[in-house]
């Protein structure tokens, strides 16, 4: 009886360890998920994706570097491009996004904003604003820009002037080189460029409410700059895509199990770097 009961202490003790230990690998308690992947759908490999999102069954992509930079629109079974419109040097295209019947999409250090008609992708116009631009997302009363700093800024869709800041902590610690952008059931989700974590933002806070591991998606062998970027929701479909730059394939995802912070959550998350 008694060698039961030790063996029985020993069984709890170990899963009390366990759970402390699981849980001291967690990034200031914010939760990391693993990206579970439900189809993959194919992808240009030569797309340089700077932003993406998904409207009326397609994706638009917003694609960069100088002399390959554009728009365009994309079936997303087949990555059959169906309509696209090159940005010339010597813009950087970057982030995108769709208000109305328009599409609006900035570029990397130009400070130089290019609107678009949507369903035709003619030149409606231009905007300007101050430092870099990254990605573009809208949260139905205005739009949402990235700069590559821990500071998102609100825009009027109208005007494209900027209206309010949110600046993006995790654990109390500010979030910076936040890249493309979505908006998804309420919080923004955002690329943190040259991570492999999608975070999950409180839109009235800026505090991450969680990440989004998506180190085991994409070609097992990448190149310095093909990282992951580019995050599109569809709404009515409750269906979340991801790809990155120069990938292959497109995948449709959701979180999967939680797992122990990574090295890149928990240098996020520590105000150490």
């Amino acid at each position: 009886m008694k060698r039961i009961v030790l063996v029985v202490l020993a069984v709890i003790l170990v899963g009390v360890g366990g759970y402390f230990l699981y849980n001291s690998l967690q990034p200031g308690g914010i939760p990391v998920y693993r990206a579970s992947v439900v189809a993959t759908l194919p992808h240009d490999s030569t797309a340089f994706t700077e932003g993406l999102f998904f409207q009326d069954g397609a994706l638009y992509e917003g694609t960069g570097e100088v002399g390959t930079s554009g728009i365009r629109k994309v079936q997303p079974q087949t990555g059959k491009v169906v309509q696209e419109a090159p940005l010339p040097a010597p813009y950087f295209g970057e982030g995108i996004v769709a208000w109305k019947d328009r599409l609006y999409e900035v570029t990397w250090q130009d400070r130089t904003g290019f609107i678009y008609g949507l369903n035709d992708f003619t030149p409606r116009g231009t905007f300007s604003y101050s430092g870099e631009g990254w990605g573009l997302t809208h949260n139905d009363k205005a739009i949402i820009m990235s700069d590559g700093t821990p500071v998102l800024r609100f825009l009027d869709p109208e005007t494209m002037a900027p209206v309010s800041t949110l600046k993006v902590t995790a654990n109390g610690c500010p979030v910076d080189k936040l890249n493309e952008l979505e908006w998804v059931d309420g919080e923004i989700y955002a690329n943190i460029w040259q991570t492999n974590l999608i975070a999950r933002i409180d839109p009235s806070t800026g505090q991450v409410r969680g990440f989004l591991d998506v180190s085991a998606l994409g070609p097992q062998a990448r190149g310095v700059d093909d990282v992951p970027n580019g995050i599109a929701y569809d709404a009515a479909g409750k269906r979340l895509f991801v790809t990155g730059k120069r990938w292959p394939q497109l995948y449709q995802v959701k979180p999967g199990e939680r797992v122990p912070a990574s090295e890149e959550a928990a240098q996020i998350t520590t105000c150490t770097h």
